[in-house]
């Protein structure tokens, strides 16, 4: 009876939820780092508070967040914030928020997922004017309405988006019709 081993089940649901865990975890830890560049100390840095709760709420060891913000403070890594600006399938605004420690690289995986999904690389302050700055990030000024058959497209790329290592957010001015 191969296959039915309880400990091989569990071994394999642990490990994926392990991957998507740790995965979720270097995000925060980079957001952390890119944050502490600034001002390493939490008390005088509200963006490196906001993120040291955030990552208290999905369960990074202390030890870890202390490490990043070392990491930080001795620029071992230099991890850089990047905001990249695109238009999605349907002239969609996009704002991209990425942590990377490799410039180059990202750029290109971006412009990749944009291209395969229907988007368009848009130069620097071409769609930042649609969106206004907000505690939490960005919000759209000037929500564009969209048909379904375009949010579905929106969506898968939001999607692809998202699941890349080194992008935290994204924000698009989109609000969803019926018809």
């Amino acid at each position: 009876m191969s296959g039915h081993n309880k400990w091989a089940q569990i071994k394999h649901q642990k490990g994926a939820t392990d991957q998507k865990r740790g995965a979720l975890f270097s995000k925060l830890l980079r957001a952390i780092s890119a944050a502490a560049k600034e001002d390493p100390d939490p008390k005088f840095n509200p963006r490196l508070r906001s993120m040291i709760e955030k990552a208290r709420t999905h369960s990074v060891p202390q030890e870890n967040v202390d490490r990043a913000i070392q990491k930080a403070k001795n620029a071992e890594e230099n991890y850089d914030e990047l905001l990249f600006e695109a238009y999605a399938p349907g002239g969609i605004a996009l704002l991209v928020r990425a942590i990377t420690d490799n410039r180059n690289r990202t750029v290109a995986e971006i412009k990749k997922l944009l291209h395969d999904h229907g988007g368009k690389w848009a130069e620097i302050g071409s769609v930042q004017w649609a969106f206004e700055k907000t505690e939490e990030g960005w919000r759209a000024r000037f929500p564009q309405d969209v048909l379904r058959e375009t949010s579905e497209q929106l969506a898968a790329l939001i999607v692809a988006l998202e699941a890349h290592n080194d992008v935290e957010k994204v924000w698009a001015n989109a609000r969803t019709q019926n018809t």
